[in-house]
């Protein structure tokens, strides 16, 4: 039997230069008293689009590391509490969104009450539809990085504006969009061909494959638009990718291209946008037998081994042509961490590393030898 959940979202807004009105009129939709979750590189954009245009703000957060710490969280629910804020404004990538869900799941913790969200997503990994957020622990001997799924933190409002990603650094919006092709593969673990999911995963690689393949090289997008190698529709094409690869998060699992990147995030703190560039395309190919045909939803290939084939070296062919990492020792990852890793996966993941088919430790263990 196949299903589908839907979150309580109320509202997308998409659209070039729909930023400002769609701020202006987040009342409408709930989001009353807000105060705002971001980080300081982001400041210059929320003193632009939001802070003119946002009707009786209750100030802004800005401590919020990435991987999302649970003192981060504190911190963050705290300042909600003592601003008497209503709801949150979500200036930013999957870090910032994450901490706004988790602060909305633990205001309701302790009173009660969820903050509703409003989304303004800076990357493309798609975490503004989602009611999916991790959590760093530090108390213990290792970081884990633990996930949560909390159906009522799901963001209530999203808006899609290119002048949301068009300032996002080029190595953090690529790399998300491969983040977001994680989310539209890795959703077929569980569901069919014929299931919306899979319909619209398809949609949201081919959106992203065909701009990210003509993406200039070596160059900011800032610059890139300036001299008209990208234009504010590329943006946007890619943005309405990230939705439709994560249209219904609440219907999917995701597998160990996601559990793998957890561990490197949360645990060694490698950027969680670019573990996707890394674990993606290699985790399709030891991971074939598992999904079978239903990875020709993304190609015409003739048989389930060619379409994991032809899925996988499209994404790595991606990732070589936009000069992202493909290998975890291009980020300086102590080859000696792999086998904490293959424990923690085993020990914290193990439906998902059973994905490898027989004798899965074993195998585990060289998909990991060939990430590093």
């Amino acid at each position: 039997m196949e299903k589908l959940d839907f979150l309580p979202q109320d509202k997308v807004i998409w659209g070039r230069q729909v930023l400002p009105d769609a701020i202006a009129r987040l009342g409408d939709y709930g989001i009353n008293k807000p105060i705002v979750f971001t980080v300081e590189p982001l400041e210059a954009l929320k003193n632009t689009y939001v802070e003119p245009n946002l009707v009786r703000g209750a100030g802004t957060f800005l401590d919020l590391p990435p991987h999302v710490p649970d003192f981060a969280v504190r911190k963050a629910l705290e300042a909600c509490l003592q601003s008497g804020a209503q709801s949150i404004v979500a200036l930013g990538g999957g870090s910032v969104l994450d901490a706004a869900k988790a602060v909305s799941h633990f205001h309701y913790l302790k009173s009660g009450k969820y903050l509703p969200i409003a989304a303004l997503p800076t990357t493309l990994s798609g975490s503004e539809f989602s009611h999916y957020f991790g959590i760093t622990e530090t108390g213990g001997a290792a970081k884990f990085k633990r996930s949560y799924a909390v159906r009522e933190t799901a963001p209530k409002v999203v808006v899609i504006d290119p002048e949301l990603v068009r300032g996002t650094p080029r190595a953090l919006l690529l790399s998300s969009a491969i983040k977001g092709i994680d989310h539209a593969v890795e959703g077929m673990r569980l569901v069919g061909v014929d299931h919306p999911h899979a319909i619209l995963a398809s949609s949201g690689v081919t959106r992203f494959l065909a701009v990210l393949r003509r993406w200039p090289q070596n160059i900011e997008t800032e610059e890139a638009l300036k001299r008209r190698f990208v234009k504010p529709d590329d943006l946007l094409q890619l943005q309405l990718a990230a939705w439709q690869s994560y249209f219904y998060p609440a219907s999917v699992i995701y597998g160990l291209s996601h559990r793998i990147g957890h561990i490197l995030g949360g645990t060694f703190g490698l950027p969680h946008s670019l573990t996707s560039c890394i674990t993606l395309a290699p985790t399709i190919r030891a991971c074939s037998d598992f999904y079978g045909t239903k990875l020709q939803i993304f190609n015409s290939a003739p048989s389930a081994a060619e379409a994991a084939q032809q899925l996988s070296d499209a994404i790595e062919d991606v990732v070589i042509g936009l000069g992202l990492p493909r290998r975890l020792r291009e980020l300086d990852f102590d080859r000696g961490h792999l086998g904490a890793v293959s424990e923690m996966l085993l020990k914290n993941y193990p439906t998902e590393v059973a994905d490898l088919g027989n004798d899965a430790p074993a195998k585990l263990d060289a998909l990991l030898e060939r990430l590093w």
